[in-house]
């Protein structure tokens, strides 16, 4: 669907499942605290069978958008990004992203979300873009910040990681220009 540099972005395929458990297995460490049910609906390839099928159907029906992330020579699944949490009264949607610890720093999420931030407001015409993120994940404030996202406000006690307390999130903004 979209390309840029050695990197492929498109929505998920049902033979997508074994690479999603895959790269989530390998990735488990990074992504237990901030996507635990992504990583928990994924630890098998059964359970990832599962998780693509109900993800497809979702696209499909314009529930919730997942995008893989994958390296062009390979096909490597490198990263996911969704948008989620749709309000088509509001026009709004979350961007939720993540991507592989040895892909992380080459601003290849940064270029992702530009890309899918674009596709939102123009091809899906949503009008505003959150993006949710703890203070502590630097990284993905930043991918906020190189796209132009504003931070709104501290939502107080918004994720609960498995086994903590819940944490405050800093919720940032990003609004379809009008010409």
């Amino acid at each position: 669907m979209f390309s840029f540099s050695n990197y492929n972005i498109e929505p998920i395929q049902l033979q997508d499942a074994w690479s999603i458990c895959d790269f989530m297995i390998a990735n488990e460490d990074r992504l237990k605290r901030y996507f635990p049910k992504t990583l928990e609906e994924n630890l098998s390839p059964d359970l990832s069978k599962i998780f693509t099928e109900k993800k497809v159907k979702q696209f499909e029906l314009k529930e919730e958008l997942l995008f893989t992330i994958k390296e062009k020579e390979e096909n490597k699944l490198i990263g996911l990004v969704y948008i989620k949490e749709l309000d088509w009264t509001k026009k709004q949607g979350e961007l939720a992203y993540c991507i592989g610890y040895e892909f992380e720093g080459k601003g290849i999420t940064t270029n992702a979300i530009h890309i899918l931030s674009d596709f939102a407001f123009e091809n899906i015409e949503l009008k505003t873009l959150q993006i949710i993120a703890h203070k502590s994940n630097i990284a993905s404030i930043k991918v906020a910040e190189n796209c132009n996202f504003i931070w709104i406000k501290t939502l107080k006690n918004e994720h609960t990681p498995p086994g903590e307390s819940p944490l405050d999130m800093e919720l940032y903004e990003l609004y379809k220009e009008f010409e």
